[in-house]
């Protein structure tokens, strides 16, 4: 089919034979699609399908020695290695006749894919990952179903798929092997009969699988009712498939083909709930061809974590974990403390210490707000549109730039973007919301008291990603218009003025648009479009005649794949120019317009990386416009100040969050200042950044260190009083050493090689001469790493020292009493923590080995039974526990016990949350984004945990007084969301709800100190996936 537009043909979409998707359309029809669930860590953009069998009669298995109806479509997965290895592009080319769209979304991908992708694959083979985790819009089967449904149906076309294959298999079997961890699959069907214990099980598609348990207990997914059916995997060759996913919040884990097990046993906790737990084993016999000579399906080396059995789940544990998990919905998570070095003086109390701009949850993958008085009270209101959960969230202004949420209104399919304005005339502000998923906009009319009434619904385009409203037509009564994506059109909505519009007219425009503005552009006081149009690379320019109608559109080349478009007058002129987002670009383009309806030439200004969104406001009141730009894949926006003649300063970047992807500006807290509002796409969140009128933002300090930070401290090295900060970079086996200068800068940085992989560093006078030395941890060469230090700052070269098997925390204290700094080191592969007793010049007796749990991540020591002696509490990521190692004061301990925690424990601390002189235990609870306080009885015993939310994946925590009340607050490190969580203390053990902070990308570690010598406390952040650090300095008057 084509349509034409005056002079333009425009294809619908790439040719695909319609006979061969109405073919594979109907050989799934079997298929119930009430029947597969969605099993995720976090919530993404879609349901992830991937996570379940598609295909439940038998989900993508064989079961040996029991009946399949399959059994002729099975067997080893060979042939498609002898495929070249072709780029993406022309891998897919033999699917084009199978696959609707299939080559937009490959286009897609290569889009999305970052220039050096991770892992050392090619941008192709990332490409090819994250087509696979890509979904196709309704009705249309995405590349994985396709995929795995031939591979268990129908294997006389699957040689259609072998290039794809090669390229995508090169790709996997090019990420590392996990180290064996449990994971899980799930299917709304009772295939307990299908798997008896002791059978063995094939399952010959990819089978995506999740780390989590919370699916237990999510109605959205497993449920609560109805036959489940719940898999337990102990993989030893999954592939994490996150860096390269389209769902990068997700911890999903990729089974290979052929994945190969036995059925271990069996049990049924609930009613309709039945668990089976699975062992994967190496086969026998080749089930998938390795895609190149030298590649390896299974891991190639030996190392202990591959040859230890502590992954089998024995039946008590799993009837434990399954209880623990339908009970609480997920479980606990910890990792290592990290000392501040300073206590603060007394200064005032505050309740918000840091320069901050504010975070506040929203609903599922925020991607559109909008501003006005909703309840007529002077105080500004947000709406935000929320895509995966097909709800809008009213958030109420309190006047001081802080909102409170008072509920969320059901509008349709994937609200894709909201506007608002008076739509009835009754002097109240409505609000309309454009649906991509159901080809809908809805109109929601405004009681006046903060509440909405049922949305009236309207047919437009497919797939409508923008609306706006203005008066189109002169009437007095406000319009609306609509961008739609698989249109390649734009529709207006004529108002009636009582709150109704007239039928849609189109106006067609470039290639897929994203993105519509109205302004008036050849100044005849008609407004007209301007639409960004994401595939071809242009935006369109609609003049209107006046009437409501609009002339053919005119197209300007801007930027790669615009994503955005914002009018202005930016060279005074009294002419409005335009400014685009291209979204792939990393690139602004300038269009200055020559107030006739055309435009010069872009030009280009380089800004973060992948912008989403962008405003033009004057920031800096000096009455010239300036620019401020979302950063989707920097987490960051970008402020370009106006020179005002056409021309912008450089960027300056403050960071905002993962994934932003709207943005707005206005005067949230009635100082005169205009500030920001962000949608965080994956955080779901907003963030709002306070102006200071000058044109710069509140915001925390960044430094570059080395690759991946992973562990940070703060000690005066140069002993001048100052703080200094050590980081260790866990990919460049380096230490950076930050030198400060007392007022909450630092000097530049120097590294220091160590060995391979450091993970954690600890201070300490090690050799008594007055002068603070490191130690640091190394994973993958089993060691620490001592530096002794000159004084000045500088560091002589480490002194390496073999511990045990994969060495993750290290820490310092007197464990013998001699007065000597000792160490203790936890080695997560071998599950022993060495102590190794100081002689007091800088040298160490050989390490002490205690037996802990399963995977010790993280130690913290104190006296936690009161008999003066130094005791050590241990979090283990695999077995969920705590241990609780008491001291014999003479550098020996007793035998571990083990307190349950949540799943994947993975940071802990000790202090007297409570003030009762006993000491009590903080965790992070990496699967469930919750923190756990456990409080001491004084005789090394805990009381049960009480848990906090805080952000996503929090790893690292810290504790001191952060707004000087003298009593002991939380700080936390989400790594998914790039935020850290403050939670103020009352004193009694319990925390106030949490305040977040949006720092760097994948938070890692937390110092606490005053950096700048005003006697209040600042924190230090490191940022594994920006590499880099953040300071926050605090503000408390």
């Amino acid at each position: 089919m084509k349509r034409h537009n005056n002079n333009k043909t425009i294809d619908d979409h790439p040719s695909i034979s319609l006979t061969e998707i109405a073919r594979m359309t109907d050989q799934l029809q079997n298929i119930d699609e009430e029947e597969t669930i969605t099993v995720t860590v976090n919530d993404s953009i879609e349901n992830n399908l991937r996570v379940v069998d598609v295909t439940v009669d038998e989900p993508n298995v064989t079961p040996a020695h029991i009946n399949n109806n399959n059994q002729g479509n099975s067997g080893p997965i060979i042939g498609y290695a002898q495929a070249p290895l072709l780029p993406l592009v022309k891998a897919c080319a033999p699917l084009t006749h199978i696959l609707h769209n299939l080559s937009f979304y490959v286009q897609m991908a290569l889009n999305e894919t970052p220039e050096e992708p991770p892992d050392g694959l090619t941008i192709d083979e990332s490409a090819a990952i994250r087509l696979y985790s890509m979904e196709w819009k309704q009705p249309h089967r995405s590349l994985y179903s396709m995929l795995n449904y031939t591979i268990n149906n129908d294997r006389q076309n699957l040689p259609y798929y072998y290039k794809y294959m090669k390229l995508f298999l090169t790709g996997l079997v090019k990420l590392p092997c996990h180290p064996p961890l449990t994971v899980w699959r799930g299917v709304t069907k009772d295939l307990s009969a299908h798997f008896p214990p002791g059978a063995s099980v094939t399952w010959w598609g990819f089978s995506s699988c999740t780390t989590s348990l919370t699916v237990l207990n999510n109605n959205l997914y497993l449920g609560n009712s109805g036959d489940r059916t719940l898999f337990s995997v102990e993989a030893i060759n999954g592939r994490a498939i996150r860096a390269h996913s389209r769902y990068i919040t997700e911890e999903e884990i990729l089974l290979l083909p052929g994945t190969h097990m036995i059925v271990q046993s069996q049990l049924n906790p609930a009613p309709d709930l039945h668990i089976i737990h699975l062992k994967q084993i190496i086969p026998d016999e080749v089930l998938l061809e390795p895609p190149f000579k030298g590649a390896h399906i299974y891991p190639e080396n030996q190392r202990q974590w591959y040859r230890m059995k502590r992954f089998v789940i024995p039946l008590a544990l799993l009837i434990a974990l399954i209880i623990a998990a339908i009970i609480l919905g997920s479980v606990l998570g910890t990792r290592a403390n990290k000392t501040s070095i300073i206590n603060s003086t007394s200064v005032s109390v505050c309740d918000k210490p840091f320069e901050y701009k504010g975070s506040y949850d929203t609903g599922n993958y925020p991607v559109s707000t909008t501003l006005g008085y909703f309840t007529n009270d002077k105080n500004l209101d947000a709406v935000v549109a929320n895509s995966d959960d097909n709800y809008i969230t009213l958030m109420l202004g309190n006047g001081d730039g802080t909102f409170i949420f008072p509920g969320k209104y059901a509008v349709g399919m994937s609200p894709t973007s909201v506007t608002t304005a008076d739509f009835n005339g009754d002097g109240k502000l409505d609000l309309a919301v454009a649906h991509g998923d159901d080809n809908t906009i809805s109109v929601l009319l405004n009681n006046g008291d903060g509440f909405f009434q049922t949305p009236t619904f309207y047919t437009v385009g497919r797939s409508p990603q923008s609306v706006i409203t203005y008066d189109f037509n002169n009437d007095g009564r406000l319009d609306l218009a609509v961008a739609n994506y698989f249109d390649d059109a734009v529709c207006i909505l004529l108002g009636n003025g009582d709150g109704t519009f007239q039928t849609s007219t189109f106006y067609w425009v470039g290639d897929v648009p994203v993105s519509v503005i109205s302004d008036d552009f050849n100044n005849d006081n008609k407004k007209d479009l301007a639409v960004a149009n994401y595939m071809n690379n242009t935006i369109s320019i609609l003049l209107g005649n006046g009437d409501g109608t609009f002339q053919s559109q005119k197209l300007y080349l801007v930027g790669d794949s615009p994503r955005s478009v914002a009018s202005g007058d930016f060279n005074n002129d009294k002419r409005v120019d335009l400014a685009v987002a291209t979204f792939t670009g990393n690139t602004i383009s300038v269009l200055l317009g020559n107030g006739d309806g055309t435009f010069q030439a872009p030009t280009y200004y380089v800004v973060g990386s992948v912008p989403s969104a962008l405003v033009a406001y004057d920031f800096n009141n000096d009455k010239s416009i300036d620019l401020a730009v979302a950063n989707w894949g920097g987490g960051s926006v970008s402020i370009l100040l106006g020179n005002g003649n056409g021309t912008f300063q450089a960027h300056v970047d403050y960071m905002i969050g993962r994934t932003p992807v709207s943005i707005i500006s206005t005067d949230f807290n009635n100082d005169q200042k205009l500030d920001l509002a962000v949608t965080n796409y994956y955080n779901n969140s907003i963030n709002v950044l306070f102006g200071k009128g000058d044109g710069t933002f509140q915001d925390q300090t960044h430094y570059m260190v080395g690759v991946y930070p992973t562990s940070l401290i703060s000690g005066d090295f140069n002993n001048d009083n100052k703080l200094d900060l050590a980081v260790t970079n866990y990919n460049d086996s380096t230490v950076s050493v930050l030198v400060g200068n007392g007022n909450g800068m630092f000097l530049s940085t120097t590294n220091y090689t160590v060995d391979i992989n450091p993970t954690s560093v600890t201070p300490a006078d090690f050799n008594n001469d007055g002068k603070l030395d490191v130690a640091v941890g190394n994973y993958y060469s089993n060691t620490i790493s001592l530096l002794l230090g000159n004084g000045d700052g500088s560091f002589q070269s480490p002194m390496n020292i073999g511990v045990g098997q994969g060495p993750q925390s290290v820490l310092s204290a007197d464990f013998n009493n001699d007065n000597k700094t000792d160490l203790i080191v936890t080695n997560q592969i071998d599950n022993t923590t060495s102590v190794l007793l100081g002689n007091g010049d800088g040298t160490f007796q050989s390490p002490l080995n205690f037996i802990v749990g399963g995977g010790p991540q993280s130690v913290t020591s104190a006296d936690f039974n009161n008999d003066r002696n130094v005791d050590l509490a241990v979090v283990n990521y695999y077995s969920n526990t705590i241990s609780v190692l008491l001291g014999n004061g003479d550098g020996s301990f007793r035998n571990p016990v083990n307190i349950g925690v949540g799943h994947g424990p993975r940071s802990v601390i000790s202090a007297d949350f409570n003030n009762d002189n006993k000491q009590d235990l903080a965790v992070t609870n990496f699967f469930e984004n919750t923190i756990s306080v456990l409080f001491g009885n004084g005789n090394g015993s805990f009381l049960a945990a009480r848990n906090y939310r805080v952000g996503s994946r929090p790893v690292f925590l810290i504790s001191n007084d952060f707004n000087n009340d003298i009593k002991k607050d939380l700080l936390v490190a989400n790594y998914n969301d790039g935020t850290v969580s403050l939670l103020l203390g009352y004193g009694n053990g319990t925390f106030q709800s949490s305040i977040k902070y949006a720092v760097g990308k994948g938070p890692s570690s937390i110092a606490s100190g005053d950096i700048n010598n005003d006697s209040k406390l600042d924190v230090i952040v490191t940022n594994k996936e920006s590499v880099g650090m953040s300071v926050l300095l605090n503000g408390c008057n």
